[in-house]
């Protein structure tokens, strides 16, 4: 190694240990007018993370999600509520995949966008970061939805408990403009074994608390004050979702009607009857109509 080589690879070393110790970067305020939908994004070279404005959001609207009336009539009024400064839940939407939890939640956006709803969207991986993010919002006018989409936990994750002490574990209280809403597929958002009741027998090597194990795993999703709960549909009601769709791309009645065996052999083909494979059957089906550009 000659003695440039030395130098370098002791300077890189001494800016590594410089780097270690100083505080991270603060988080930049976004252009706030710029969207209604915001990501949080890591800059390239360690520059820190900012709110990355979504330039275009889904334009889904409520009136657009068929057969979850129920769960629709909830998020929206829990979602009016917050919206007019009043009490409101953090929500955690589990079920079937592809029946419109994450729709929902954007369909809220869209609807309430007008009284300062704004949407943040979190990936999994950086849910440590929620106090920074909570930081850098509290003040503002707008209410602020942090939307962690298709959200599952394994075991020691750090994730997770980053997210329960941002519902209400910390010694600083939850922003009043701040609230969570989740979709997963699981409802108690981590995995459970059957050694979980295989540790009531007693044994050598066998939990003494047994039942405090259990109770941390479905501790998390019991902090959303909110759960909404989704199915899988029939086959009336898929079928009902593919015609709202095929109608939303200027399919006649009688398209609609004549789409429908082939909208069962879709959702065969498929192994699913969702509002995703409505909507994706809905698209194929009306694209290769041949009198497509003039229904527009």
């Amino acid at each position: 190694m000659t003695p440039l080589e030395q130098f370098l690879h002791r300077a890189e070393a001494l800016l590594a240990r410089v780097e270690a110790v100083l505080p991270p970067p603060v988080p930049r305020e976004p252009d706030w007018k710029r969207s209604f939908a915001f990501r949080w994004r890591k800059r390239a070279n360690g520059g820190g993370k900012y709110l990355q404005p979504v330039l275009h959001a889904s334009t889904i609207r409520l009136e657009d999600l068929q057969h979850v009336d129920a769960q629709k009539r909830q998020i929206e009024q829990n979602t009016r509520q917050f919206v007019a400064r009043r009490p409101a839940n953090n929500v955690l939407l589990t079920g079937a995949r592809g029946t419109g939890k994450s729709s929902l939640i954007k369909a809220c956006l869209n609807g309430f966008a007008g009284q300062g709803l704004r949407l943040i969207e979190v990936d999994k991986e950086d849910l440590a970061d929620l106090p920074d993010i909570v930081d850098l919002v509290a003040g503002r006018p707008e209410r602020f939805v942090i939307f962690c989409d298709d959200l599952s936990f394994e075991e020691g994750e750090a994730g997770y408990k980053a997210l329960k002490v941002a519902l209400d574990g910390s010694i600083s209280a939850q922003s009043d403009n701040v609230l969570i809403y989740a979709t997963s597929n699981r409802r108690h958002l981590m995995p459970e074994k059957m050694s979980d009741n295989a540790g009531y027998r007693h044994s050598d090597e066998g939990d003494l608390h047994p039942g405090e194990t259990v109770e941390e795993k479905i501790s998390l999703s019991e902090r959303f004050g909110l759960w909404l709960s989704f199915y899988p549909f029939r086959q009336d009601d898929y079928l009902d979702i593919t015609g709202h769709w095929l109608a939303s791309f200027g399919c006649t009645p009688e398209q609609i009607e004549g789409a429908r065996a082939q909208a069962l052999q879709w959702a065969l083909q498929r192994g699913s009857r969702s509002g995703r494979v409505a909507w994706q059957f809905a698209k194929d089906y009306a694209g290769k109509l041949p009198d497509f550009e003039t229904n527009e």
